[in-house]
């Protein structure tokens, strides 16, 4: 018998959170109605342990949500480059998260060249990153250091990705306010700490950069 609750169970869950809710804060849903107007987008992994509005503390409406395995910001994927300009330029968010996570089972399966069918494609860059900095992870003591470690440096890599994109540049050209910022997420404390510089413009970015390159290795 599964252990999974049936679907039956889940509606049971929102018509009690949403009663609530509304008990609690009143107008509350009437009020998310009329408009969206978050002030971060969020473009993280889609581990079920990491909810974006809870770790941060933000409700429905806060967080603009972009979610994949191992939080990739590929420049081909028009879901991610969707969601990215229409955060930029309607929603006008000031500020973007990409969020990894420790212990992340995609990073994982790159790092160990593990075979996970159609997944193998989407994490192949991810396994670039571990042979651009091959020298660093062998270095390290363990298997979940090694992991973390390359939890770490994806996210930077991605970062760079996002900030390279014309929707980005566009923005920054035109002054917006847009500021990127590289997380990453312990799934053990529940704590976030922050990976690098916040990149504010193109002239950040080359700073950011710099923090990061890792005996010889370059991003």
């Amino acid at each position: 018998m599964s252990k999974v609750p049936g679907i039956d169970r889940l509606l049971a869950n929102n018509k009690a959170w949403a009663e609530e809710t509304e008990r609690t804060k009143p107008g509350f849903f009437s009020h998310l109605a009329e408009q969206q107007s978050p002030g971060y987008l969020w473009i993280g992994c889609a581990d079920s342990r990491v909810p974006a509005n809870e770790i941060v503390g933000l409700e429905p409406g806060e967080v603009f949500v972009h979610r994949n395995v191992a939080n990739q910001v590929h420049h081909a994927d028009m879901n991610c480059l969707s969601v990215l300009q229409y955060a930029i330029d309607v929603l006008k968010v000031e500020h973007i998260i990409v969020c990894g996570h420790y212990g992340c089972g995609g990073v994982r399966a790159a790092l160990q060249d593990a075979r996970l069918g159609v997944t193998e494609y989407w994490i192949r860059p991810v396994r670039d990153i571990c042979e651009c900095h091959r020298h660093e992870l062998d270095m390290l003591p363990s298997e979940p250091a090694r992991v973390d470690r390359l939890c770490e440096l994806n996210v930077m890599q991605q970062v760079r990705n996002l900030c390279r994109s014309p929707v980005i540049q566009d923005a920054w050209q035109r002054g917006q306010q847009l500021e990127i910022h590289s997380w990453v997420y312990g799934l053990t404390d529940g704590l976030v700490r922050t990976l690098g510089p916040v990149v504010a413009g193109l002239k950040s970015l080359d700073e950011f950069g710099a923090s990061y390159l890792m005996r010889g290795a370059a991003f």
